[in-house]
């Protein structure tokens, strides 16, 4: 647990309680001296019974972390495996997969809002505007080369997240006022992007297939490219946790001892192996053989390493926990709060930018008829399912990818079920609220431990 100690007015703030966001920074400069930051209470352990005491208890405590929706997503696959033999097929999985990539990275671009105890409503039409942005600069007749089109639209959606957080942080207009607006207004927009452009018949801007931006999802690697990606990354994260344990160690900071990490390297190096192996399965049709790796899946591993040592290793990660936790401590601190905040915002709509650029490779296309809500509405279900708090302060982008395949996974399951619309909306609802539900429990329980 965090502590920040005033000088030389011996009060204490746990950074688990929120306080009052609302006192201007000069007052705070005034009235509060320069506060020290301390860190107390750090796990030490240095032997596998430790280590499992010590998770022990923080299950108790309540901090199960994913354990919740690991669990949820091993009982879809055994109740729709038992109820239908072709969910766990290898076409199936790739298509989960396929699915989840969207909502894995939309969850990761709403857990910048999340974590600052905010909502970014507009989280999903944002990146279909880069999207929009980017299919316009490299089809006719603008025809731009594929990455410069992609980093516009990079640009283009990282500054709407700075407008709207400026909106947010400086105005202090409320995040889902501001937010659904910009839903509202970027869809507009949308639309009048389209009718410049002559070539949009019915709003719809098609990608050719030779651009590599439709083969992100359509086309695959070679099933020995395929191992050895997988050989490169299991090797570059084996070195990395490595490393970075035996340097916490060093320091006498939480680690896990030796064996647990070892542990981890051949967890992840099993779950690689399997991924592959599905994937190279042949899933095409008679006389088309289609098999290896799609291009999605190493692309999402790279956002994810990205973002999770953005928040693990560096001082804008770390401020946006202390932020979300308690704002009026992180002030006193010397955060900048509404810099980092903005900055946030803007981060996490350039992460929107790649969730709809996935998106018009799935398709092909990119058009105004795309359903946003719906989009933002289960990218939010991905983080809040995966783990990351409603309250702010707690997440990361992990948790998003096994919040967005446990959706998909459920969603592919009801449909081979034959199951309408209506009932699959309705069991992402209370998958949604049954994870609210105990995010809301896990709270409550800290709070009251920490009284």
């Amino acid at each position: 647990m965090t502590v920040i100690k005033g000088k030389g007015d011996g009060q204490e703030e746990r950074t688990g309680v929120a306080l009052d966001d609302d006192l201007p920074d000069a007052d705070l400069q005034q009235e509060v001296p320069p506060p020290t930051v301390l860190t107390t209470s750090v796990e030490v352990v240095g032997s596998l019974r430790e280590y499992v005491r010590a998770l022990g208890g923080r299950l108790k405590g309540g901090e199960s972390g994913m354990l919740p929706v690991v669990t949820a997503l091993i009982l879809i696959a055994v109740v729709f495996q038992v109820e239908t033999s072709k969910y766990l097929s290898a076409i199936n999985i790739v298509n989960i997969l396929a699915y989840a990539s969207i909502y894995v990275l939309l969850g990761m671009a709403e857990t910048f809002a999340l974590l600052l105890s905010e909502i970014d409503l507009s989280i999903a039409q944002v990146g279909f505007v880069g999207a929009m942005v980017m299919t316009e600069l490299m089809t006719y007749p603008n025809n731009w080369p594929w990455w410069a089109a992609v980093i516009v639209a990079l640009c283009v959606c990282a500054a709407i997240g700075a407008i709207q957080g400026t909106l947010i942080t400086r105005l202090r207009i409320p995040s889902f006022v501001v937010t659904l607006g910009g839903y509202l207004g970027w869809y507009g927009f949308l639309i009048f992007v389209t009718d410049l452009d002559k070539s949009a018949l019915g709003g719809v801007l098609q990608i050719p297939s030779s651009n590599p931006i439709w083969g992100i999802v359509n086309k695959q690697m070679s099933p020995t490219a395929g191992w050895i990606v997988l050989v490169a990354a299991v090797a570059v994260f084996g070195v990395y946790v490595w490393a970075r344990d035996a340097r916490r160690r060093a320091q006498k900071l939480s680690a896990p001892p030796r064996s647990i990490t070892v542990l981890v390297i051949v967890a992840v190096t099993a779950l690689g192996v399997l991924i592959v192996w599905i994937c190279n399965v042949n899933r095409g049709i008679v006389g088309v053989p289609q098999r290896g790796v799609p291009y999605f899946v190493p692309v999402v591993i790279v956002i994810v390493a990205g973002w999770t040592i953005v928040f693990g290793r560096t001082r804008f990660g770390r401020y946006i926990y202390a932020i979300g936790a308690n704002p009026q401590a992180a002030r006193r601190a010397g955060i900048n709060v509404a810099r980092i905040r903005t900055a946030a915002f803007a981060m996490g709509s350039l992460t929107a930018a790649f969730a709809g650029i996935v998106y018009a490779s799935r398709q092909g296309s990119m058009s105004i008829t795309v359903t946003a809500g719906s989009f933002t509405l289960l990218g939010v279900a991905a983080a809040v399912i995966g783990g990351t708090s409603l309250f702010g302060g707690r997440g990361k982008p992990s948790y998003a990818v096994i919040g967005g395949i446990t959706v998909a996974a459920l969603y592919f399951g009801l449909y081979l079920l034959g199951v309408s619309a209506d009932g699959t909306y309705m069991a992402i609802a209370v998958m949604l609220v049954a994870a609210a539900a105990v995010d809301t429990l896990v709270r409550r329980r800290r709070l009251t431990s920490a009284v």
